[in-house]
């Protein structure tokens, strides 16, 4: 265990904010292209197209200037730890693999700051590094641990039993298991990492996509449902996603890790009895609060029945074409009477129901079309709200909803891509 910082190195570090506000991202960069060249292994564990984004750098600089902000108040930060530390164990992070990390961070630190970066400075950073790095190692030693008591350890060879076309663009796999025990179940919400060769790389590669069907107790397979991915940045497009599109099929085998994440719903919580669930959507960002949706009903295959609570289904796609589990949602809705539904269509057909397949239409995911107590339920101060989508939508529907009365705790948010969605 490293040892607790000093009053003066805990100064020292925070008297850094103001250069890691100026160099951070020329810190992060210098660390991670010394750290992937002369130790190519760890290709295998991020994401080239984290770091061709450059969102794996950034992302990194942002969490070590919070770090060093708040390095005398960690508790502010008790969350994005508990986030990083679910990723870190789906990829199968190391405690060794901090050590190599610390190494070329504090020497990327000296490379970019020169002369600057003194005696105590280093020293300083050294101490709170081995501290962070500590805390991490601690939490995510007691998630291995429970996955392993599920006869769960490492990645786990599956094959895909079922590729079912969800749009045109979004694309369900039923993964099986090809040896060992049944699988646990997992809290809906939560994600698995997807590991797969890319052979025009030469390494692996793997990628977290949310579990799209509520846990069973069979426990037979998992779902997943991928959207083609074109990329956030032009030339980059998702390597992973488009690789299983085109080049996996029915039979072959993919890795998977334990599910992991800090997004989801308890259906058993006793202590939600009553509290209203609004589950917003834009998208692929139904993936994960369908597999809520499905959890906060009885269903088939699961012997315990959810605590009841009123649901609310909000979603939003350009068309009813590119609009995915429109079926398991309508009959979701059929077969209980907790649940309501409103979804947003930009573009609309005469093919296209009102009532059925949409309820607004030729508009975006618009909060002042919502009645704000059967769909909101903004007259109950413990309703939860699940968000997923784009950053910038889930940023903008968060401050609306804070606008309109809602604590921010309230309000949980669910990010698919590297680094964390901006506290604003």
């Amino acid at each position: 265990m490293a040892a607790a910082l000093t009053d003066d190195q805990i100064a020292i570090v925070k008297a850094t904010v103001p250069v890691l506000k100026e160099y951070g991202n020329t810190i992060t960069d210098v660390f991670y292209k010394n750290l992937i060249n002369e130790n190519p292994s760890l290709n295998n564990v991020f994401s080239k197209t984290s770091q061709d984004t450059l969102r794996q750098p950034r992302a990194l600089a942002g969490a070590v200037l919070a770090y060093a902000t708040y390095i005398d108040d960690l508790g502010k930060l008790a969350a994005a730890v508990e986030r990083i530390a679910h990723k870190h164990v789906s990829l199968q992070v190391s405690p060794e693999q901090y050590d190599v990390v610390g190494k070329y961070l504090i020497q990327a630190i000296g490379q970019v700051l020169g002369d600057a970066a003194t005696p105590p400075i280093v020293d300083a950073w050294t101490a709170a590094y081995g501290a962070l790095a500590g805390v991490f190692i601690g939490r995510e030693g007691q998630m291995y641990k429970a996955n392993e008591a599920d006869g769960w350890s490492g990645w786990r060879k599956f094959r895909i039993a079922r590729k079912v076309a969800e749009t045109d663009a979004i694309t369900s796999f039923y993964l099986a298991p090809t040896a060992g025990p049944a699988l646990p179940r997992f809290f809906p919400g939560q994600y698995v990492s997807l590991q797969v060769p890319v052979p025009a790389l030469g390494y692996l590669q793997s990628r977290q996509y949310s579990l799209s069907e509520a846990p069973r107790d069979a426990g037979e397979y998992y779902r997943i449902s991928v959207k083609k991915d074109e990329g956030d940045e032009p030339g980059v497009p998702g390597i992973i996603s488009n690789i299983l599109h085109a080049n996996y099929s029915e039979g072959d085998e993919v890795e998977l890790s334990h599910p992991q994440g800090e997004f989801f719903v308890d259906p058993g919580d006793a202590t939600k009895e009553g509290v209203p669930a609004v589950l917003i959507s834009v998208g692929v960002g139904a993936t994960p609060l369908l597999a809520i949706l499905g959890s906060l009903v009885p269903q088939e295959g699961t012997a315990k029945k959810p605590v009841a609570r009123p649901v609310s289904w909000i979603h939003a796609s350009r068309s009813s074409a590119a609009q995915p589990f429109t079926g398991e949602v309508n009959t979701i809705k059929a077969g209980n009477a907790n649940v309501s539904t409103h979804v947003f269509l930009r573009t609309i057909t005469s093919d296209n129901q009102h009532g059925v397949d949409y309820h607004s239409g030729d508009t975006r995911l618009d909060l002042g079309r919502l009645d704000k107590e059967s769909d909101l339920h903004l007259d109950d101060k413990r309703t939860e709200y699940f968000v997923c989508g784009p950053e910038a939508f889930m940023i903008d529907l968060r401050r609306l909803l804070v606008d309109f009365g809602v604590d921010k705790s309230r309000v949980h948010l669910e990010l698919f891509a590297t680094g964390d969605v901006p506290d604003e």
